[in-house]
């Protein structure tokens, strides 16, 4: 019997909740199937956010367009004994033939702002939900995270450690990824390693240095071993004489032309321990050997370090970022926005929609920097839209592109290094006061005149739907 840790790819259309298929049945039995246009957007920032990063898409779109119903798994929803044979069987033929327009993996967006838009037979937009929510929701959280790490650290390198506390495998997949993505610059996961080219970085445990009599002898072990690898644990017992032995390792592979990259910090207080560590292997003339911490460490506690001008060179991050501590859900919804050629709306309190087909343009000035986002009606153009802006921006462009067309990729598809570059330069692009960690300005998002008709006569139309 296969191990528990998979989902095999024929598994992925069941990769979804009950009611998207009992509806999915009810409008087949109905004949409701013209074409449908959901919506995909955070409602609301979470805590302390001033912008959000996107990801997950490229793994999204990937399973859409081979989204299939093999014979097992219409085998088990025949065995629920709630699916009509008919039913089944259009299930069985079912494709994804639709339009999906989406913001790029590695754009900066905010809430209030379609980051996605499927258009589609309403069966097959229906049907996507789940697997949107669920793969753009977690990915675009811990990528979001990780940029702060990135921000916090001010150019010092940022590593992702997380998997062994991640909320599951594929979970600690989706983190490393999205933290490579943010600029985290490695991770310790080898199989992201192989999966997303994602370049591979390790020390050693505790338990490394406990298996030996002697500590100096197990920095020696390991350094003779993986040279290239050999950052040494010195907190395992006292820190400073943890210290000293690396040193005294570290001139020992100097006199063989060997380096000691670096050592690592992982307890105590990390600010004055990296004072002593550095002044230690300064004496030795070891100024080349960097310091790196790790220990509960997130982007408040790296800005900390770093206000405190410890001499850091690096960090490596675990839990906060591979399950977003702070902040471990976004408030993301998958809306119903057009049925039938007619804008459909949600008026729920706390809770509503917005109309119709849209767009995201983004208002650029004369240095590349962005300073606001309009939400428009999809047919609308960037010469259009460009007016409504205060400033009148240098330049407009369009967020959402065409990545899907009639159920199959369109375009280029980047990268995840190239998407990283991409983030980076925007991340640059963005004001500083947006990506302040603990009180950031509001990105204005605002909605076009045209939008903002359709929104107050559908507002209407809804009341009349409950008469």
């Amino acid at each position: 019997m296969p191990i528990d840790l998979r989902l095999e790819p024929a598994e992925v259309p069941l990769l979804v909740d009950l009611y998207e298929l009992t509806m999915a049945a009810s409008y087949f039995k109905l004949g409701f199937n013209q074409p449908a246009t959901f919506s995909l957007s955070v409602r609301r920032m979470p805590p302390r956010r001033g912008f959000l990063v996107v990801a997950g898409i490229e793994r999204l779109l990937e399973a859409v367009e081979q989204l299939r119903f093999d014979a097992d798994a219409l085998d088990y929803l025949a065995s629920l004994n709630l699916f009509e044979a008919d039913f089944l069987t259009f299930l069985g033929n079912l494709r994804f033939t639709g339009d999906i327009f989406a913001m790029t993996e590695g754009a900066i967006a905010f809430a209030n702002e379609p980051i996605l838009e499927v258009t589609a037979p309403l069966i097959e937009a229906q049907m996507l939900e789940t697997l949107v929510l669920n793969q753009v929701g977690v990915a675009s959280m811990l990528a979001s995270k990780a940029a702060r790490a990135t921000i916090a650290a001010l150019g010092r390198h940022v590593f992702d450690f997380g998997m062994r506390r991640s909320q599951g495998a594929d979970a600690g997949l989706v983190a490393a990824r999205s933290s490579y993505l943010a600029g985290f610059i490695g991770t310790s996961n080898v199989l992201a390693g192989r999966r997303y080219g994602i370049p591979l970085y390790g020390t050693m445990a505790h338990s490394y240095v406990m298996a030996h009599d002697r500590e100096r002898e197990a920095f020696t072990h390991f350094a003779d071993l993986f040279p290239r690898l050999s950052t040494l644990l010195v907190d395992t017992y006292d820190t400073p004489r943890g210290v000293e032995n690396a040193a005294q390792v570290a001139l020992e592979l100097k006199r063989r032309g060997f380096k000691l990259q670096a050592i690592r910090l992982d307890s105590g207080d990390l600010a004055e321990l990296a004072l002593t560590a550095r002044r230690i292997l300064d004496r030795h003339g070891l100024q080349d050997v960097s310091i790196f911490v790790s220990g509960n460490l997130d982007e408040y506690r790296i800005e900390e370090l770093i206000r405190a001008r410890a001499p850091i060179d690096a960090f490596g991050v675990g839990t906060a970022t591979a399950v977003s501590d702070d902040a471990p859900a976004l408030d993301i919804a998958y809306k119903l926005s057009e049925y039938a050629g007619v804008a459909r709306l949600k008026t729920s309190a706390n809770k509503p929609s917005m109309p119709g087909r849209k767009q995201v343009f983004r208002a650029f000035n004369e240095q590349g920097g962005f300073y606001a986002d309009l939400v428009a009606l999809a047919d609308e153009g960037s010469v259009t839209v460009a007016r409504e802006f205060k400033p009148v921006p240098a330049r407009t462009e369009p967020l959402l592109t065409k990545q899907m067309s009639a159920g199959r990729r369109v375009g280029a598809r980047p990268t995840l290094q190239e998407a990283r570059a991409a983030l980076l330069q925007a991340l640059a692009a963005l004001e500083r006061r947006y990506k302040h960690l603990t009180n950031p300005a509001v990105y204005p998002v605002n909605l076009s005149a045209a939008l903002n008709a359709l929104l107050v006569s559908e507002r209407a139309r809804a009341s009349r739907r409950q008469d």
